[in-house]
Formats: structure tokens, sequence, C-alpha cells
């Protein structure tokens, strides 16, 4: 595409073609055997944008990891497009149920998991309560959460978080968080795309979705003030064109012929 000259960054008079990811931010994670939080959700597409116009860009934050409920992550959007923030991690003092989300919650025990929306992500799974309380995991961006397990009636895991999705610069996002366990052996590994491992009675803390993934928390294995529940990581947009720079916001690099603008917190876009 031949783009006009001009003196300032701007697309002139030419419309300009953009490829976006969204990513919401991740579910939080609770403790006592709690379910691993549900990714963020993810959306990605193309459109055209004219020249001249300023767009919102708004960073969804991690839910944030509690002792009681923890909470869902918030909303990323860009473009009149939305991503819905990933289900919390169900568990807690109070036993509470997994969030539904951009990607669902896993759940404690056998309450029932998060559901995830469609086209963003996919469903939170189920705990299990033999061998203490161990958490399902949260749903990723292409992939349920898988649910905890008992193999020959001792060993006891929480659930693997499911896989997040990769996008055009070819790096996952939005991983579910894994399931905590009381007592078990090991608890359930975050999905790809930034999901937290869960965590496992008081000796092992699970681990906060990672930053600008939309990964969900794993989730906690005791209910105890050192391992407190988890957040869920923080969102992102990236926005990209082919060739150069003729649009202003976020952090500006180039790859492979194409100009990206990622963002990490909210800001506008220029072109």
């Amino acid at each position: 595409m031949q783009f006009a000259p001009f003196s300032f960054f701007g697309a002139g008079s030419n419309p300009l073609s953009i490829d976006y990811l969204i990513v919401a931010g991740g579910g939080g994670g609770s403790v006592n055997g709690s379910g691993g939080g549900g990714a963020g959700g993810l959306r990605s597409g193309s459109a055209t944008i004219s020249p001249f116009q300023t767009f919102g860009v708004v960073i969804g934050a991690g839910g944030a990891g509690s002792l009681v409920q923890a909470s869902n992550g918030s909303n990323s959007s860009f473009f009149s497009v939305t991503s819905t923030g990933g289900g919390r991690g169900g568990g807690g003092i109070d036993g509470s149920d997994a969030g539904n989300g951009g990607s669902g919650g896993g759940s404690h025990r056998l309450n029932a998991a998060g559901t995830g929306t469609s086209g963003q992500g996919f469903n939170g799974n189920t705990g299990l309560s033999s061998g203490g309380s161990n958490g399902g995991a949260g749903g990723g961006a292409s992939q349920n959460g898988f649910a905890a397990t008992l193999i020959g009636g001792t060993t006891v895991r929480g659930g693997n978080g499911g896989s997040g999705s990769m996008w055009l610069n070819n790096i996952f996002y939005a991983g579910g968080g894994g399931g905590g366990s009381t007592s078990g052996t090991s608890g359930g590994t975050g999905g790809f795309g930034g999901g937290g491992d869960g965590g496992i009675g008081p000796s092992t803390p699970p681990e906060n979705g990672d930053a600008n993934t939309g990964g969900g928390a794993g989730g906690n294995g005791a209910d105890n003030s050192i391992n407190v529940g988890k957040n869920g990581g923080s969102g992102i947009v990236i926005i990209r064109y082919p060739g150069t720079q003729i649009a202003n916001g976020g952090v500006v690099s180039s790859s492979g012929g194409y100009t990206y603008h990622s963002f990490t917190s909210s800001a506008n876009f220029t072109t």
C-alpha cells in the first residue's frame, strides 16, 4: 500500500488498513483449593480507518485475588470492539462460585465452573472434593480449562489451564489459570499465554497471571494470610499496519514490513 507524503505522522488523505488484537484482563484467584481464573476475552480482526481520527484504547486490569471472593478481570476495548474480562476462580473462605467472562473461571470442588463468551474464550472446568479441595482450571482463548484429577485414589492435582491463542506477532495471549490443591501433589499448570500456576497447600503459593497477556491467576491451595489469592494478568491492545509509522500512540515497533502500536495502559491511537 502506498501512502501520500507527509510532514508529520498522519495518514493524510488515505484510509489506513489495520489488524488489531484486543485482550481483556484475566480473572483473579481465591484460596482453599480454589479454581484458576479464566483468561481475559481475546478478539482480533481487521478494519479500515479514515484519516485524522482519534480512537480511545482501554486496557482492562486483571481481577483482584482475595481470601474470600476474587473478582473478574476488566474489559479492554478499541474501535468499538470490546473484549470481556476473564471470570474469577471459584473458592475462598465462602466457597464462592466461579465467574463467567471472556473465558470462564475454574470451580472450587464440585461447584459450577464459569462459562466463556463465544468468539472470545472457553469455559472453565470443575474441581474435586476427594483427597482435599482441588480446583478446576480457568478456560483460555483456544481451549477449555481442565478438571482437577484424582489418579489411583491417591495422587491429586488441580486442573491445568486452557491454552491461549497466538496472534500475528507469534506470541501467545489469554491462557487460563491452573487450579489449586489443598493437599495434593501438584497444582495445575497455567495455560500458554500467561496463565498462572496453581498452588499446593500452604507450601507452594500460586502465581499471578502474567501482565499484559490477559492470563488468569492460579488457584490457591491454602486459606491463610501468607498464600493470599493472586491477581489476573492485565490486558493488552496491539494495532499493526503495513509500512513505516504513520500513526501515533502506544509503544511503536516494526517487524516483517509492519508497524506495531502496543498499548499496555489506556491511551489514544491517532491516525
